[in-house]
């Protein structure tokens, strides 16, 4: 055999070993459910990164996405974990690496191990989050919409429809053929990992309270009509008859990057659950950039639960909890009905649906005065029961309803 024909047949083996050895982790990856996952930040300055509205999760060259993940395996070889996947995060500066907790060792404790390794900028398990909402009652829909009255939602409309503005439903799977919000949608992705994208309830539900169509003989009218949505699936309904909703740090963080990236005027998150430094971080940057975020409170969580007690974020339930937290504010959320996946309506109760209400108030706020501060009136000093037609007023200058702003004051919560 020749010198040249052998050092042929060397480079293909050493080819075929790099690729057999270093093959990212995708559907063939090890069957671990979140709870037993781990998140890696590793710092990489984003100095390939070419940024573009189809971000798909990949930046730099094919080497250099190859020795981060080498690095990455090595990491996890030190403290006996298996690598899963990556999800590369240049805005905020890490590769994000997923890495599988042997049964037997709690997540929390190696998250903690592995922030203290000298390649790593910090680790946190994988959470799960839970969507606000309340079991529906089984009797027919009801005829009108709480905000119709408590909101004067007919005379907001005069004033505003969200027109021109965006808002990214960080949630389950929306129902973008719903005669109510045929057309809605500008975007509707999935990100969540191994599941097809399906529509579900929730999801469905708070693109209806915010963004259903008005004046075309069905169903309901959303508070923001005229606004358009990005529907980021990063939760999924659970089978059983409760239809509950969750969500995990992952898919929530990829979701957030997408809805950052995209500068929308708001991102509503209908959901809670522990606080995740990398979510935190994401939600910088979209505040940052001016996009106002929404969460729901759950009054079983310290501080309502995360996003919410987030500094910065609008934190809302529904009067079931009034009163309960000061900073906390109150939206329409019982006995509320929006529109069901497969072209239905049904009643909805909870904090998530109350948030979404919120979002869509500051749609029509923004379609008047797109960069000035949101400030909503309320009976509390940054929080209680909001009127929206006082603050609708403040930011129009006029409104043709019957306002109901004595007693309520005004709170400015950033731009």
């Amino acid at each position: 055999m020749s010198w040249s024909r052998l050092l042929r047949l060397l480079a293909l083996l050493v080819t075929a070993f790099a690729a057999a050895s270093f093959t990212p982790a995708s559907a063939g990856s090890p069957d671990v459910s979140p709870d037993r996952q781990i998140l890696v930040m590793v710092s990489h300055p984003p100095d390939h990164y070419r940024a573009g509205g189809g971000y798909g999760g990949g930046y730099g060259d094919e080497i250099a996405r190859s020795g981060r993940e080498r690095l990455a395996r090595s990491i996890a070889a030190r403290y006996g974990l298996t690598f899963v996947d990556n999800w590369p995060m240049p805005m905020i500066g890490v590769d994000c690496f997923v890495m599988a907790v042997p049964r037997g060792r709690a997540t929390t404790v190696v998250a903690q191990q592995v922030s203290h390794d000298r390649d790593v900028d910090w680790a946190e398990p994988v959470e799960l989050y839970t969507a606000q909402s309340a079991p529906s009652p089984n009797d027919p829909l009801y005829a009108a919409q709480p905000a119709a009255a408590q909101w004067h939602l007919a005379d907001l409309h005069q004033i505003a429809s969200g027109r021109g503005t965006r808002i990214a439903i960080v949630d389950s799977g929306i129902d973008a053929g719903h005669p109510d919000l045929a057309g809605q949608l500008l975007a509707n992705r999935n990100f969540v990992a191994g599941q097809p994208f399906v529509a579900e309830q929730h999801g469905t539900a708070v693109a209806g309270i915010i963004a259903a169509k008005a004046n075309n003989r069905l169903g309901i009218a959303g508070v923001a009509p005229g606004t358009k949505l990005l529907g980021l699936r990063a939760c999924w309904q659970l089978k059983g008859p409760a239809a509950s909703t969750s969500c995990d740090t992952l898919s929530l963080a990829k979701a957030l990057y997408f809805a950052a990236e995209s500068r929308p005027d708001v991102i509503n998150m209908s959901l809670s659950g522990p606080d995740a430094k990398l979510l935190r971080a994401l939600l910088g940057v979209a505040l940052g950039r001016g996009t106002v975020v929404v969460g729901a409170v759950d009054p079983r969580l310290p501080g309502g639960g995360f996003p919410a007690s987030m500094p910065g974020v609008i934190a809302v339930s529904d009067a079931s909890v009034a009163g309960s937290r000061g900073n906390v504010y109150v939206a329409p959320g019982r006995g509320v009905p929006t529109t069901q996946p497969g072209g239905r309506w049904f009643i909805v109760n909870g904090s998530s649906f109350a948030a979404a209400h919120v979002s869509g108030l500051v749609a029509l706020m923004r379609e008047r005065r797109h960069s000035a501060p949101v400030a909503l009136v309320s009976r509390l000093r940054g929080g209680g029961s909001i009127d929206a037609c006082a603050t609708m007023v403040r930011v129009a200058g006029a409104c043709d309803c019957a306002c109901s702003s004595a007693g309520f004051v005004k709170a400015e919560l950033g731009r």
